[in-house]
C-alpha cells in the first residue's frame, strides 16, 4: 500500500473516530443529560412567579371593616416595546402623576422605566392595555380605625403572615392560596411578554366576622381615654359581653402615654388582684356549700379588726365602708365589708375555696380565639396558708384575674349560674360569601344552681341601689343594674403600692343582656375607689349604648323601664352588610312623663357643633335625634327655635 493510500485510510480513520466521538457524545446528551439540559434551557428560558393571595378581610359583627387587604401597583415600561409613544405619554402623565417631557426624556434614552407607587387599581387603569407596560400587582395591609386595635392585631413589616393579635390567631383563616405563573425572558435575562402565563391563580382568604360591635367599641375606647387622662391613671381595660352567648361586643384596653394602636392588649394579658370584685366568689362558695345561710350575722367591729391566726400574730384588717353592728353575707357585699367576708371564709376549707374559684375560670385560659391568653394566677391548697389565705382571696388577694376572666365569671352569675366560653369570630366566609362557620353558644359547666345564681344576682342590685350600696354612682335613672365595686393595692415589685379600681356588673339586672367590667390602674388624681372611679365610667358607657340605633339590645327586653320610656327608645336597626358612618352620643335620661301629657319644647340652635354635642343638646331637649351625614352641624329638621313635642325626631344635617 502506498503511502497516499495509507494517508486516505488513516484520514477516514480518523473521521470515523470523530464522528465516534460525536455520535457517542450526542447520545449522552441527549439519551443520558437530556433532561437535564432541557430543565437548564428551560429555567435560562423561563422563570417562574409566585401570584400574591388577598389576605381576607375581618369585619365587626354588622360588616363594619377593621382589617382589608388593599391591591395596589409598581409600574414599568420597556421603551422598546412601546407602540404609541404619544398615548403612553398623555395616559402616563395623568396616571403616574409625572411631567410628561421628563416621561418623554426616559422614553427617549432607552432604558426600562420603573414607578414605584405605589398606585391604586383606578390609577393605572388608563395603562392596562398599552404595549411596553409592566404592572407589578401586590397587596397592602390598611385599617380604616385604630378600633380594637390590640384585640386585631397587625402584620409585620414586609410580612404577609399574621404577627399579633386576631391577625395571628386567625392566620391560617385569613391567609389565601398563592397562585403561580410563569414568563418568558431573553438570553440576558430580561423579562418578555407572554400571552399565557399563568399556572394556576390565587386563591383569596376567607372573610372573618368578630363579634365586636364597632360603634359600643368606640364608645368603650373613649371613655377609657377618658378616665385615664382624668384620674392619671397608669391604663386600664374595659370588657362587656353577652352572657348568654359569650360573644364579646367590646374590649378596650390602653396605657396612660401610649397611641390606641401601641396599646397592649392587658384585657387578656395582665392579671392582676381583683379586690372586692371577688368576693362573689366566696359568696357563692358559701351558699353553694349551706356553710352560711340568709339571716346569720358576723359583727362588723366597727370597721377595725385584728384576725387572730393559728399561727403567728393577728391580721389587722380594715374596712373602707365602717358598719357599727352585724351584718349578714347580703349586707357584707352591699357594703364591700372586709372584715364580715373574712369571718365568714373561715368556714370553707382551703380545698373548697380551692375548687368555687377554680369552677369560676381562674387559673385557666377562657378558650378566647387570642395568642397569649394569660391563665391568671390560682394557688393550689397545697400553696395557702390556711386562715390567712382564706381570708385573703375572700377578699380578693392572692389571686391574679385578667378583666376577660372576670367578666367570664360574673358573666355566669348573670346566666343563671352557667360559664359559657367567650369568643371574638361570629362568622367565617369564604371568598364568594358562601358560610364556613357561625358561632353557636358553648356551655362550659353549671358553676352554681339558678337558685344561688338569683341570690347572689339579687346581692349585686343592692349594691347599686340608692342607700348605701358601693356602686350607687354607677345607678341608671330608668333601668335597674347589678354591680359590684373593687379597691385593691397593686403589688409592683416586691410591695403594694398604690391602687386598681374596678367595677363588674350586668345590665339589665333583670334578664341581663350585657357584662361590663371596668378596670382603671392607679388613678392618682381624686378617687382611687371603683365606686367613683370605675362605676361611673359604665354608667356613662351604657347611657351612650341605649342611645345608639345600631348596639344590638333587645328594647322589649328591658326590665324595670315604662311604656312612656320604651316608646321614646329607638328601635334597633336591622343587621347590615356595611356601616358608612355611626353616631356616638352621651344620654341624659329624662323620667317618664305620669300624666299621660306630652310636653313641649323648643329645637335647640345646634349650628356649628360637632355630632356628639348636637345630639347631646337635642336629646336634652326631649327629643329623638337622626344624624344625615358627616362633620358639623349646619341645620336641623324641623328647624332651631320651632316648637315640637317630646318624642319627635329631629334630623340633625351635618357637613365636614
Amino acid at each position: 500500500m502506498n503511502r497516499t493510500a495509507k494517508r486516505i485510510l488513516f484520514l477516514q480513520g480518523c473521521f470515523a473516530l470523530a464522528l465516534a466521538l460525536v455520535v457517542l457524545r450526542a447520545g449522552q446528551l441527549q439519551l443520558v443529560e437530556g433532561s437535564y439540559w432541557s430543565e437548564q434551557a428551560e429555567s435560562r428560558r423561563t422563570a417562574r412567579d409566585t401570584l400574591e393571595a388577598r389576605r381576607g378581610s375581618i369585619y365587626d359583627r354588622r360588616g363594619v371593616q377593621l382589617a382589608v387587604t388593599q391591591e395596589f401597583y409598581h409600574v414599568g415600561i420597556a421603551p422598546n416595546e412601546v407602540v404609541d409613544r404619544r398615548v403612553l405619554v398623555q395616559a402616563g402623565t395623568r396616571a403616574l402623576g409625572v411631567g410628561a417631557g421628563e416621561l418623554q426624556r426616559k422614553l427617549r434614552a432607552g432604558k426600562y422605566l420603573y414607578f414605584y407607587g405605589p398606585y391604586t387599581a383606578t390609577q393605572i387603569e388608563p395603562l392596562r392595555q398599552l404595549k411596553g407596560v409592566h404592572l407589578e400587582g401586590s397587596f397592602r395591609r390598611d385599617y380604616p380605625s385604630s378600633l380594637a386595635a390590640p384585640v386585631i392585631g397587625r402584620l409585620p413589616p414586609d410580612s404577609s403572615r399574621g404577627g399579633s393579635g386576631l391577625e395571628r390567631a386567625l392566620d391560617g383563616i385569613l391567609t389565601g392560596t398563592p397562585g403561580e405563573a410563569v414568563f418568558l425572558r431573553d438570553r440576558v435575562g430580561r423579562r418578555l411578554e407572554s400571552p399565557a402565563r399563568k399556572i394556576s391563580d390565587p386563591v383569596p382568604g376567607n372573610d372573618v366576622w368578630l363579634t365586636l360591635d364597632a360603634e359600643l367599641q368606640d364608645i368603650a375606647e373613649r371613655e377609657l381615654e377618658d378616665a385615664i387622662r382624668e384620674s392619671s391613671a397608669d391604663g386600664g381595660d374595659i370588657v362587656v359581653l353577652d352572657p348568654r352567648t359569650g360573644e364579646l361586643l367590646a374590649v378596650a384596653s390602653r396605657q396612660a402615654g401610649v397611641d390606641r394602636a401601641a396599646s397592649s392588649p392587658t384585657a387578656f394579658t395582665s392579671p392582676f388582684e381583683p379586690g372586692s370584685t371577688a368576693k362573689l366568689f366566696t359568696a357563692a362558695a358559701l351558699l353553694r356549700l349551706d356553710k352560711v345561710d340568709s339571716t346569720e350575722r358576723v359583727s362588723g367591729e366597727g370597721g377595725h379588726y385584728m384576725m387572730p391566726l393559728s399561727r403567728g400574730k393577728p391580721r389587722e384588717i380594715n374596712d373602707a365602708h365602717k358598719v357599727d353592728g352585724s351584718l349578714t353575707l347580703a349586707d357584707a357585699i352591699k357594703v364591700s365589708s372586709n372584715i364580715a367576708m373574712a369571718k365568714f371564709s373561715q368556714r370553707l376549707s382551703t380545698v373548697e375555696q380551692f375548687e368555687a374559684l377554680r369552677d369560676f375560670g381562674f387559673g385557666s385560659p377562657t378558650g378566647v380565639e387570642f395568642p397569649s391568653e394569660s391563665r391568671g394566677q390560682l394557688k393550689s391548697p397545697e400553696q395557702m396558708i390556711p386562715d390567712y389565705s382564706r381570708a385573703s382571696m375572700a377578699m380578693g388577694y392572692e389571686i391574679g384575674v385578667t378583666a376577660l376572666q372576670l367578666a367570664v365569671a360574673y358573666a355566669a352569675i348573670a346566666n343563671d349560674g352557667v360559664m359559657v366560653t367567650p369568643t371574638l369570630v361570629r362568622e367565617v366566609r369564604d371568598p364568594a360569601g358562601q358560610l364556613l362557620y357561625q358561632h353557636q353558644p358553648e356551655p362550659v359547666r353549671r358553676v352554681v344552681p339558678p337558685g344561688i345564681a338569683a341570690k347572689l344576682q339579687g346581692y349585686l342590685r343592692s349594691v347599686v341601689e340608692e342607700g348605701g350600696g358601693t356602686g350607687d354612682e354607677a345607678r341608671l335613672a330608668n333601668y335597674e343594674l347589678a354591680g359590684k365595686t373593687g379597691t385593691a393595692r397593686r403589688f409592683v415589685g416586691k410591695r403594694y403600692e398604690g391602687y386598681r379600681a374596678s367595677f363588674a356588673a350586668f345590665f339589665p339586672a333583670k334578664d341581663p343582656q350585657l357584662v361590663v367590667v371596668v378596670t382603671i390602674d392607679n388613678p392618682t388624681k381624686g378617687s382611687y375607689y371603683g365606686g367613683q372611679t370605675a362605676a361611673p365610667v359604665t354608667k356613662r358607657m351604657l347611657e351612650q349604648a341605649l342611645a345608639s340605633r345600631y348596639i344590638a339590645i333587645d328594647r322589649a327586653r328591658l326590665g324595670g323601664t315604662t311604656a312612656a320610656v320604651a316608646a321614646q327608645l329607638p328601635a334597633p336597626a336591622p343587621r347590615v352588610d356595611a356601616v358608612a358612618a355611626v353616631t356616638r352620643v352621651a344620654w341624659p335620661y329624662r323620667k317618664p312623663d305620669t300624666t299621660g301629657a306630652k310636653s313641649v319644647a323648643t329645637v335647640p340652635d345646634v349650628t356649628g357643633r360637632g355630632v356628639r354635642a348636637a345630639v347631646l343638646a337635642v336629646h336634652q331637649r326631649g327629643f329623638r335625634a337622626s344624624v344625615k351625614g358627616t362633620g358639623r352641624a349646619v341645620r336641623t329638621d324641623p328647624a332651631a327655635g320651632s316648637a315640637a313635642t317630646a318624642g319627635t325626631v329631629v334630623t340633625i344635617w351635618t357637613e365636614e
